[in-house]
């Protein structure tokens, strides 16, 4: 499937669609600016995040530096967290270091994977004994942030806060769908649908370790496909981890690039 793509064509797109995209509705309490090449986006649960063009290099080094220092201490005096996204094709190419000399610190780096929509919505394949069920209440969210915390080892909360905060301020832009069995949430996974775009976004995807390798992701990735091509989209696109990688990609969707969040924090 791969073969049909034109992974240079699908990074255009995605530049020009995707990056520095602000939903039509936001959140309570979250807002969205410009600082210069930058979208900032600020207010929610889990800190706030910026989006570079992906050339910077037209600024000088003294502009690049003050830029990034901006960004630092506007979310130094809200005393927030904030994550830098960084791709692998952005410029200038000393950026890592840039952000790593201002006080930014990366986590783990994920691939950007792009493939068409249509032939992944066909019925999805469960494991004897494992529904799926599309949620939007919060005891549904708090299930899942306990899924999570399980998984991942850490508080995530702020998942479901944030879930919660971004279907009430628009129902139609996301699709939440947990997998179960026996009552308990197994794996869970929720697409964002982008207007104005091509794209629908996969997000989450986590299970729990007991019921890996049975064919859930593949199954939530198959119903959440259906769910973007019912609302006009042509190409599903994931932030893909170094587990869910190899296994979109044998799906059909194109590796196009990575991205890395650099994170800022207040000090202790």
């Amino acid at each position: 499937m791969t073969e049909h793509l034109d992974p240079d064509a699908m990074l255009v797109a995605y530049d020009a669609q995707l990056r520095a995209h602000v939903p039509p509705v936001l959140p309570a309490g979250v807002t969205a600016e410009h600082d210069g090449p930058l979208l900032r986006m600020v207010g929610f649960d889990h800190g706030g995040f910026v989006v570079p063009y992906r050339d910077l290099s037209g600024l000088d080094s003294a502009e690049l530096d003050a830029l990034i220092a901006r960004q630092r201490d506007f979310f130094a005096a809200r005393g927030e967290r904030f994550e830098w996204k960084l791709y692998g094709h952005d410029l200038p190419a000393d950026l890592p270091d840039r952000l790593i000399a201002a006080g930014f610190e990366p986590e783990e780096l994920e691939t950007v994977v792009i493939g068409p929509a249509a032939p992944l919505a066909r019925p999805p394949v469960l494991p004897e004994g494992v529904t799926l069920r599309e949620v939007s209440s919060r005891a549904d969210l708090d299930r899942i942030a306990a899924m999570e915390e399980a998984v991942w080892g850490e508080d995530r909360q702020w998942l479901a806060e944030g879930l919660e905060k971004e279907i009430a301020a628009d129902p139609d832009s996301v699709t939440v769908v947990v997998a179960e069995a026996d009552g308990t949430v197994v794996s869970a996974g929720w697409v964002r649908y982008v207007p104005g775009t091509e794209f629908a976004g996969l997000w989450g995807g986590s299970t729990l370790a007991q019921w890996r390798g049975r064919g859930i992701y593949k199954a939530l990735v198959a119903y959440r496909a259906i769910r973007a091509v019912e609302r006009g989209y042509t190409y599903l696109q994931v932030d893909a981890s170094p587990d869910s990688r190899p296994i979109l990609n044998r799906l059909g969707l194109a590796s196009i690039t990575t991205t890395t969040p650099y994170v800022w924090s207040p000090a202790e």
